[in-house]
């Protein structure tokens, strides 16, 4: 058994040199150490001194570690910066997939349009290995480049749009390690014109891995949405990518439950097939607002696979208002979190 015992005045000794008297005068020494023994600590000879002097060397060089391994933490975060010409970054997230996150996110970046038309709106695909945002938005094609070599972003009804499908071919998978992701990121965030925009709406990927936590210390956000269907199971991971936003001190806006209820398009009756009120019931326990609710509907299937969503191409529809009332909702959160 080794010990270390003010490294500037011993080297490590092995317990069984130690004598009582040699003991004695290097735990006297010590007291004086006010670095190392806790304020009005007695400190007793003989083994049981030993013992004592050891657990708070151990306790100091604890609290040393971590006081280093936050300056160093500290020093190799990257500073927040803004999106140059963006003045809020809106980030809609999930966390697992299959939850209606990229049909939500462009559907709340035509909602916001619509409640205000002097608003301009922009929408990022953040989702590299997926990206959802050419399909939902029907846009093909490869982005040009300004002067200063900056991608200008393709627009479909109204809506800038930027996306990792717009640099690979539609159905091309995207095998890539943390660096290369994290570098796509990095020029998704860095290197787009966006002109001027008062909101950019960004598609997450699912889940609570390097590229959240990558453009969530790289820009200054002003909320994010979270979104879940009432299900358990997806339940449990909207908390943790909640708290995930929590912890790198990114307001939470709000949830909103995707697929809430299912209507018969020939009885009208309606059915909770993934449970009823889940995302409510989490969003008390988490303590922020329910944004809205959206109802699982053919006809938001069947626009957003046609690349025409559902709040520009049946606006009247009782769809096409839950979609609004969220983006109020959220227009509303924002007004409250950042005054």
């Amino acid at each position: 058994m080794r010990t270390v015992v003010l490294r500037e005045e011993l080297k490590p000794l092995n317990m069984a040199q130690f004598t009582y008297s040699r003991l004695s005068n290097l735990l006297r020494l010590s007291v004086n150490k006010a670095s190392v023994l806790r304020a009005k600590t007695e400190m007793k000879h003989g083994p049981a001194g030993c013992v004592q002097f050891v657990r708070c060397q151990r306790s100091v060089d604890s609290k040393m570690l971590q006081e280093r391994q936050k300056q160093q933490m500290a020093k190799g975060l990257p500073k927040q910066k803004p999106i140059a010409g963006v003045k809020q970054v809106i980030v809609v997230a999930s966390g697992k997939g299959g939850v209606g996150k990229s049909t939500t996110a462009v559907n709340l970046a035509l909602g916001l349009m619509a409640n205000d038309s002097s608003k301009s709106v922009g929408l990022l695909d953040a989702d590299i290995y997926g990206p959802s945002i050419p399909k939902l938005m029907n846009l093909k094609g490869t982005p040009e480049l300004t002067d200063n070599n900056l991608m200008i972003p393709l627009t479909n009804y109204g809506i800038p749009c930027m996306s990792m499908g717009f640099l690979v071919e539609d159905v091309a998978p995207i095998v890539w390690r943390g660096l290369m992701v994290m570098s796509a990121i990095e020029k998704l965030l860095r290197q787009v014109d966006w002109g001027s925009l008062d909101y950019l709406v960004v598609d997450m990927p699912p889940g609570t891995g390097d590229v959240q936590l990558s453009i969530t210390q790289n820009i200054m956000i002003s909320g994010a949405v979270i979104v879940s269907t009432p299900q358990d199971i997806a339940l449990l991971d909207a908390h943790r990518g909640a708290g995930m936003f929590k912890k790198v001190n990114v307001p939470v806006l709000g949830l909103v439950q995707n697929m809430s209820v299912f209507q018969c398009p020939n009885c009208n009756h309606q059915t909770h097939i993934f449970g009823s009120d889940g995302a409510r019931q989490l969003a008390d326990t988490l303590g922020v607002k329910l944004l809205g609710d959206v109802p699982l509907h053919l006809n938001i299937r069947e626009t957003s696979d046609s690349g025409k969503p559902v709040v520009v191409s049946s606006p009247d529809s009782p769809e096409a208002e839950a979609y609004r009332k969220v983006a109020t909702a959220v227009v509303q959160r924002l007004e409250e979190v950042n005054p």
